[in-house]
C-alpha cells in the first residue's frame, strides 16, 4: 500500500470512530435537532467519504469488501443535498 493510502485509510478511521462517539448515547432523531451534532457527524463523514475517493485502485482491490463506491456516494449527498438543505432550511 503506498503511504498516502496509509494517511487516508487511517483518516477514514479517525473520523469513523468520532461520528460514534458523537452519535453514542444519541437517538437519530437528535440530528434532527441538534444542528452542531449534525455537522460534527456530516463532517467525520465527510472525511471518510473524501479520503475513501483518494483511495487508489490497487489499494482498493486489496479490500473488495468495503463498499467504496457507496461510502463515496454518502459523502457526495451529505455534502450536496443534506448540508444545503439544513443551511437553507433554518
Amino acid at each position: 500500500m503506498p503511504p498516502e493510502d496509509g494517511i487516508r485509510t487511517r483518516h477514514m478511521i479517525d473520523a469513523a470512530r468520532n461520528a460514534r462517539q458523537f452519535m453514542a448515547a444519541r437517538k437519530r432523531s437528535d440530528l434532527d435537532t441538534d444542528t452542531m451534532l449534525l455537522f460534527a457527524v456530516v463532517q467525520a463523514l465527510h472525511i471518510v467519504g473524501e479520503a475513501a475517493s483518494r483511495i487508489l485502485p490497487e489499494t482498493r482491490s486489496v479490500a473488495p469488501s468495503v463498499p467504496w463506491a457507496q461510502i463515496v456516494g454518502m459523502r457526495n449527498r451529505l455534502v450536496h443535498v443534506l448540508i444545503r438543505g439544513v443551511v437553507w432550511k433554518r
